[in-house]
C-alpha cells in the first residue's frame, strides 16, 4: 500500500509523466528513486494480472534505487536514466537473481552469468532495471500459428486499448510502457518486432542500424539481422535510452561502427521545425491493400499535417520489389546456429545445451508448452547450423541485395529523398534486411480505439535525422493517448 503522498502522484502525475520530469522531482528533492520504483512496481501489481507484461520483478531493483539517490545526493546523477526504473525483454542476460528465458518453459530455470552489454550499459547510467517482460515464445519463430504475445511461461500479453493485436515479439514490453509500469522499455528486433508491438500500443519505437547496440548477452535469432533497441511513450525519451544504449562492444564486432557516433549530443535532433524542407518518400505499393480505408484515410491525413510542418511529400515511389519478395530463409537457417552458439555457452547448470534440448523439452510437456505446436523449431532444427547450405547463401545474397540496392539505396536516390514514410510496420522487411534504422511515432486512433502510427525509414546510421522528423511530427500532432480499458487503479 502507497502513502497519500505517493497515491496522489500514481492518480495525477506518473501515468504520462516523462523521463525528464521524474528527474527535476528527483533533483528537487520530490521524489526519489526507491519511491519512483515503488510507484512502478504499485503498477505493475495493480494492472499485470489482466495484461501479463511483466514476467518478472528484479528483486534487487528496490535496492539499487536506494543506492542511486544516496549517489545522487553525494556525487549528482550519472546520466538522464540515474535513478530511472526500465523493464527488459526477456531475452537480456542479467546477473541479479532473474532468469533469462526468452518466454520459454524450458528456460525457465536459467539464470545468466553476467548482464548483457547493454544492460550493463544501461547500469553504469545508472538506470534501476526493474525486471522482465513477457514476449511471443522464441521472438515469434518457434509456430507459424502462434498468435503474438504468447509464450508458454508468461501467457497471452493483453492489448490495454481493446480487443487488437498486441504485436510482436516485445509484446510485453510494449504493454507494460503504454499502461506505464516503467519509465521506458528494451525491446529487440529481427523483423518488426519492436515497430510492430509499438505501433499497436501508441508507443515510439525506434529500431536502430544493426551495429549501432551491442547484441551480446541477447538470445539470438539472426546473426545479420538482430538488434535492440527503446520503446518509450515519448521521442524524447526514446532518444534518452538509445544515446545511452549505442555504443562500441568488442563483444560484438558490428558495432565497431557504432564508435563515430559515440560523442554526438542526440538528444540536439529534438527540433520541432525538423521536417521543414525534408523530402519524405511513400511508396504505397508496398501497403495500400493491406490496409483499411479507414487506416488510409487516417495516413493521408498524416501526410498533409507532414506538409504543414515544411515536409515536401512524394507520393507513390517504386521499391522495385515487395515484402514477400523478402522471405525469412536467412532467419531459417541463422537461428540454429545463433541459438545453439548462445546456449553453449551458457554456465553448465543450465540443461538446455540446444535448439534439440529445447523441442525435446516441449515435446515431454506438450499440455504447457504446445498450444500451438512447434513446426518452426522443427524446420529450423533440420538445418545444419553451419551456414553452408546454397538456399542460406543465395537468400541471404538476395534480400541484401533486393532490401538495399533495388529497395532503400535506389529509391532515396532516384527519387531524392530523404526517408520513407509508412502507416503502422508496413516495409519494416526492408528495413530488417538491410540493417536500416525506423522509428515509429503515434499519429492517431481509428474509431475503435485501435492505435495508428507512423514509420519513417532511413539509409543506415540515420537514427539522428529519424529522431529528429518523430519528435517534429510528435510535437505537431500529440498522437498519442492513454489506454483506458484497463479498471484498476483508475
Amino acid at each position: 500500500m502507497l502513502n497519500v503522498r505517493l497515491q496522489k502522484l500514481s492518480k495525477t502525475w506518473l501515468e504520462e509523466a516523462t523521463i525528464r520530469e521524474m528527474q527535476n522531482k528527483m533533483d528537487d528533492g520530490q521524489l526519489t528513486s526507491e519511491e519512483l520504483t515503488l510507484l512502478y512496481l504499485d503498477a505493475i501489481h495493480r494492472k499485470n494480472e489482466e495484461l501479463h507484461a511483466v514476467l518478472e520483478i528484479n528483486p534487487q531493483a528496490l535496492q539499487t534505487a536506494c543506492a542511486l539517490d544516496e549517489e545522487r545526493k553525494e556525487s549528482g546523477p550519472r546520466s538522464l536514466l540515474h535513478g530511472i526504473p526500465v523493464l527488459l525483454k526477456d531475452n537480456m542476460n542479467t546477473a541479479d537473481g532473474m532468469h533469462t528465458s526468452c518466454g520459454s518453459l524450458a528456460m525457465q530455470d536459467f539464470y545468466a552469468a553476467e548482464d548483457a552489454f547493454l544492460v550493463y550499459k544501461l547500469r553504469q547510467a545508472g538506470a534501476v532495471i526493474l525486471g522482465k517482460t513477457n514476449m511471443t515464445e522464441w521472438a515469434n519463430f518457434m509456430s507459424d500459428r502462434m498468435t503474438n504475445g504468447w509464450s508458454s511461461r508468461g501467457g497471452q500479453v493483453v492489448n490495454p486499448y481493446g480487443p487488437f493485436d498486441v504485436g510482436g515479439s516485445s509484446s510485453g514490453s510494449a504493454v507494460a510502457i503504454a499502461e506505464n509500469m516503467a519509465a521506458v522499455a528494451i525491446g529487440t528486433e529481427t523483423s518488426g518486432s519492436i515497430i510492430n508491438p509499438s505501433a499497436q500500443n501508441a508507443l515510439v519505437g525506434l529500431k536502430p542500424t544493426v551495429g549501432m547496440i551491442s547484441r551480446s548477452g541477447i538470445i539470438p535469432l539472426s546473426f545479420t539481422q538482430d538488434t535492440a533497441g527503446p520503446m518509450a511513450r515519448t521521442v524524447e525519451d526514446a532518444a534518452i535510452t538509445f544515446s545511452i544504449l549505442a555504443g562500441y562492444d568488442e563483444a560484438d564486432p558490428i558495432t565497431k561502427k557504432a564508435g563515430r557516433f559515440q560523442q554526438l549530443d542526440w538528444l540536439s535532433a529534438l527540433r520541432k521545425d525538423a521536417l521543414k524542407g525534408v523530402r519524405i518518400g511513400i511508396p504505397r505499393k508496398i501497403f495500400e491493400r493491406e490496409i483499411s480505408s479507414e487506416q488510409t484515410d487516417l495516413f493521408n491525413q498524416a501526410l498533409e499535417q507532414m506538409r504543414q510542418a515544411g515536409a515536401y511529400i512524394k507520393d507513390d515511389i517504386d521499391l522495385g520489389a515487395m515484402e514477400d519478395d523478402l522471405g525469412y530463409d536467412v532467419l531459417l537457417y541463422e537461428f540454429k546456429s545463433a541459438l545453439n552458439e548462445y546456449l553453449a555457452q551458457t554456465p553448465p547448470t543450465n540443461k538446455i545445451r540446444s535448439l534439440s534440448d529445447i523441442i525435446e523439452y516441449n515435446a515431454s510437456h506438450p499440455d504447457e508448452t504446445l498450444r500451438f505446436g512447434q513446426v518452426m523449431l522443427e524446420k529450423v532444427d533440420r538445418t545444419s547450423g553451419t551456414l553452408t547450405e546454397p538456399a542460406y547463401l543465395e537468400a541471404l545474397l538476395r534480400n541484401r541485395h533486393l532490401a538495399k540496392e533495388t529497395a532503400l539505396d535506389k529509391a532515396l536516390a532516384d527519387n531524392e529523398i530523404d526517408v520513407l514514410i509508412l502507416p503502422q510496420d508496413h516495409g519494416c522487411s526492408f528495413s530488417a534486411a538491410a540493417g536500416y534504422p525506423a522509428i515509429t511515432v503515434p499519429s492517431s486512433f481509428t474509431e475503435k480505439g485501435e492505435p495508428f502510427c507512423i514509420t519513417f525509414c532511413g539509409p543506415a546510421f540515420s537514427e539522428y535525422e529519424l529522431i529528429g522528423y518523430a519528435y517534429a511530427y510528435e510535437q505537431k500532432v500529440q498522437g498519442r493517448k492513454r489506454p483506458s480499458g484497463i479498471k484498476a487503479g483508475t
